[in-house]
């Protein structure tokens, strides 16, 4: 699988059923060229108008399953890493 065809799946958290969005980015290490991190975009500020506040940063450890139309991730939204944009 190529890292632009992630960007077309949504990535579901199996906890809540919740749809996190789809992944913009990925970090990696560079030194082994493994993925460490999935990073999704977190909710908009203000009915999507005004851009978005945080990334949330999935760690790759949490990825259940990758499938043709989603990513399955087990986490819990509060002890997820985010950064802010």
């Amino acid at each position: 699988m190529r890292i632009c065809e992630l960007h077309d799946k949504e990535v579901v958290n199996v906890k809540d059923g919740c749809i996190l969005g789809c992944v913009v980015d990925i970090d990696f290490d560079c030194k082994t060229g493994c993925i460490c991190a999935l990073i999704v975009p977190g909710p908009t500020r203000f009915c999507g108008l005004f851009g978005r506040d945080i990334e949330y940063i999935i760690p790759y450890k949490c990825v259940m399953n990758i499938g043709e139309d989603a990513i399955l991730v087990d986490v819990v939204l509060e002890k997820v890493s985010f950064r802010c944009t």
